[in-house]
């Protein structure tokens, strides 16, 4: 059954546009926001990320690709 809009809770995730060594890029990965924050910043991402990679390699019989750049989504770039 569909939700109501406005049930979902804003800020429970964080997007991530990741680029692969090959240049190749996927967006809007979803990390969980409590990983996130304190003195670490984003850099809890980046393991989240290869874990499911990790997964999804494993499952499809291809090797991961190593994480080249992680870039936050509606971040502005200094």
């Amino acid at each position: 059954m569909a939700k109501k809009p406005g049930t979902n809770p804003k800020g429970e995730f964080a997007f991530f546009n990741v680029v692969y060594e090959d240049d190749s890029q996927r967006s809007n990965r979803r990390v969980p926001a409590e990983l996130l924050g304190g003195l670490d910043g984003d850099e809890p991402a980046r393991g989240f990320i290869m874990e499911q990679d990790r997964e999804i390699a494993e499952k499809s019989g291809r090797p991961p690709l190593e994480i080249k750049r992680l870039e936050r989504v509606g971040v502005k770039k200094k």
